[in-house]
C-alpha cells in the first residue's frame, strides 16, 4: 500500500494529499490516454538527497505526450522544480517520483479535444519493486503467454498509460504461477524485456541486452551502459531468443523501481550458478555508489533538492 504523505502537486499547486481528487468522467480513468514516469531520489552518505537522472525522465515525459499529441500545459523548468519542492514539502530525504499527465472530464468518447490535460507530481516512501531479497539473491522469472506490444499497435516509445495493460496481464500469470517476474517476447518471437524491465544477459563474459525495438528505452538500461563503459566493458544490442536466455552465465532486470534485480531461475531453468554473477554485483555497487554520490563520475545525473 502506499504510504501516505502530507502534499500533492496538482496542476500547478500543492494541495493536501486527501484532496487530489478527479472526476469518474476523468477521461483518461475510461480510454487510457496519459503518460507518466517513474522516479527515484536517494539520501547520499553526505545527507544530501538527489533525484537521479531528472532531466531525462523529464524529458522523456514531454516525448510520450508528443507521441500520443498531448501538450502539457506547463514548461518543463516548472515540472522539474515542481519534482524537487514534492521531496521537500513533505519533508522526504528519499523516496519514488510519479509524475503523472492525464486528460481531465469534458467530452466523452474516443476524440475527445477539448478536455484539459491536467499533470501531477506524487511522492510517497517505496522499497525496491521485486523485494530486498530478489535483489540480494535473485528472482525466479517465467517466459510470458503475453507477447510485447508491437509497434504499430502500441507508441512503445511513449511512457503510456494504457500500455502497461499488457504488463499487468503479463505479471499476474506470472504472479499467480508462483512466480516473481515475466520476460516477454515480441512478436517475432525475440526477448524483449520484463512486465517493467529491461533485461540484460551475461553469455562468456559478453554482456547482451535487447534492441527497444517495441521496448521502452529504460533510462536505467542507459546507466547500465554507461557504467559498463566506463569499466572497459561493451555491452552487445541483439535480437536474441528465449533458450539463449537458459544457457546465459548472468541475467538481470534493470528499471527505476527495481533498480538492478539479478534473475537466478527461468522456466525452472536454473540461470548460471543460480545466484548472482560477478557482472550482475558489480554493476549493483557502481549503481548503487553512483546513486549516492559517492565518487566523481556522473555528477550531472544528480539533481540535489
Amino acid at each position: 500500500m502506499v504510504q501516505k504523505v502530507e502534499k500533492i502537486w496538482l496542476d500547478g499547486k500543492m494541495i493536501p494529499w486527501d484532496e487530489a481528487n478527479v472526476h469518474v468522467l476523468t477521461h483518461t480513468l475510461h480510454y487510457g490516454l496519459g503518460v507518466f514516469e517513474g522516479i527515484r531520489c536517494y539520501e547520499g552518505d553526505d545527507g544530501r538527497s538527489a533525484i537521479f537522472r531528472l532531466q531525462e525522465h523529464i524529458d522523456r515525459l514531454y516525448d510520450s505526450a508528443h507521441i500520443l499529441l498531448m501538450e502539457i500545459p506547463f514548461p518543463k523548468e516548472e515540472l522539474f522544480e515542481a519534482c524537487k519542492e514534492i521531496f521537500r514539502t513533505n519533508k522526504l530525504k528519499a523516496g519514488y517520483l510519479r509524475p503523472l499527465v492525464f486528460v481531465g472530464d469534458g467530452e466523452m468518447g474516443l476524440y475527445a479535444t477539448s478536455n484539459r490535460i491536467r499533470v501531477a507530481v506524487i511522492a510517497w516512501p517505496w522499497g525496491t519493486y521485486l523485494g530486498d531479497e530478489g535483489v540480494k539473491n535473485g528472482i525466479k522469472a517465467k517466459v510470458s503467454s503475453y507477447t510485447r506490444n508491437h509497434i504499430n499497435c502500441m507508441m512503445t516509445k511513449s511512457k503510456a498509460v494504457a500500455n502497461y495493460v499488457n504488463s499487468i496481464l503479463a505479471k499476474r500469470e506470472a504472479m499467480l504461477g508462483g512466480y516473481e517476474e515475466t520476460i516477454m517476447l515480441d512478436t517475432e518471437g525475440y526477448v524483449s524485456e520484463a512486465s517493467g524491465e529491461n533485461l540484460f544477459m551475461v553469455r562468456r563474459g559478453q554482456v547482451i541486452t535487447p534492441l527497444t525495438t517495441s521496448a521502452l528505452h529504460g533510462i536505467t538500461r542507459d546507466t547500465v551502459i554507461e557504467l559498463l563503459k566506463d569499466r572497459g566493458a561493451s555491452v552487445k544490442e541483439a535480437h536474441f531468443s528465449r533458450d539463449e536466455l537458459y544457457i546465459a552465465d548472468e541475467i538481470f532486470l534493470t528499471g527505476t523501481a527495481a533498480e538492478i534485480t539479478p534473475v537466478r531461475e527461468l522456466d525452472h531453468r536454473r540461470i548460471g550458478v543460480g545466484k548472482p554473477g560477478p557482472i550482475t554485483q558489480q554493476v549493483q555497487k557502481d549503481f548503487h555508489d553512483l546513486v549516492r554520490g559517492r565518487g566523481k563520475k556522473h555528477q550531472e545525473w544528480l539533481a540535489y533538492l
